[in-house]
């Protein structure tokens, strides 16, 4: 889905031809990190997931159209995004079975999971759980605006531009769980399991650039997200 999408967008794009794309890209490029807070300089490495693979094809093709077109094309790493609008109207639902940590919590507090699982606590971090940059869906849309506005504005001096998009702070498995129990009054059913194939250990973003070049901050914080 990933590849083969991107590439057909890549075709109709140039053949049309569209001046600006958007990529949502993902922190998993950057595999198991070598130092955090992870900045775009960081290598791309060889993936942890088959997921990861597919965003840094995905990076390759539309840095290589972009270099032999007039596409301007800015890809935005997202770490991990979480919440819901605040209007309630667009909430995250999975279709299939969730992955992701925020909806196997709100899954578990509802009854539709009886038992969620903490993938390891034997970690080299704070509680033994993984470290990851969780990011409000919300403050994610305000930086496609931004992204947008960028390339619109004729501001980008090259025609492939990267930007992480997190809050610079990690949180470790355990810390959202408890957070969630706080901001709600829901005690959470969970037990620890094995380490989980494919998981860093810990990854957090560095995100001075979007900051910079964007004018975009993330403004809400980690209870707000599991709150929503």
């Amino acid at each position: 889905n990933n590849v083969l999408a991107i590439i057909n967008l890549a075709e109709c794009v140039t053949e049309h031809p569209v001046p600006h794309f958007i990529f949502s890209s993902s922190c998993t490029v950057y595999g198991e990190p070598d130092y955090v807070p992870v900045d775009e300089k960081h290598p791309v490495k060889s993936p942890s997931s088959p997921y990861g693979a597919t965003k840094q094809m995905c990076e390759k093709i539309l840095s290589d159209v972009s270099a032999s077109s007039k596409l301007k094309v800015i890809a935005l790493r997202y770490f991990n995004p979480a919440g819901a609008h605040p209007s309630a109207l667009i909430g995250e639902l999975p279709l299939n079975e969730p992955t992701n940590l925020v909806p196997v919590i709100t899954r578990t507090a509802i009854g539709k999971i009886k038992e969620m699982i903490v993938y390891g606590n034997d970690y080299n971090t704070p509680d033994g759980s993984c470290i990851r940059d969780y990011i409000h869906v919300t403050d994610v849309a305000a930086a496609h605006v931004s992204a947008l506005e960028r390339l619109a504005e004729n501001k980008s001096k090259i025609n492939f531009e990267i930007f992480n998009l997190g809050t610079g702070r990690g949180c470790t498995v355990l810390e959202v769980v408890k957070t969630f129990e706080k901001v709600t009054g829901k005690k959470l059913n969970y037990k620890i399991g094995k380490r989980r194939e494919g998981d860093v250990s810990a990854i957090y973003s560095d995100c001075k650039l979007a900051n910079e070049k964007l004018n975009w901050k993330a403004e809400r914080t980690l209870e707000e997200m599991l709150l929503s």
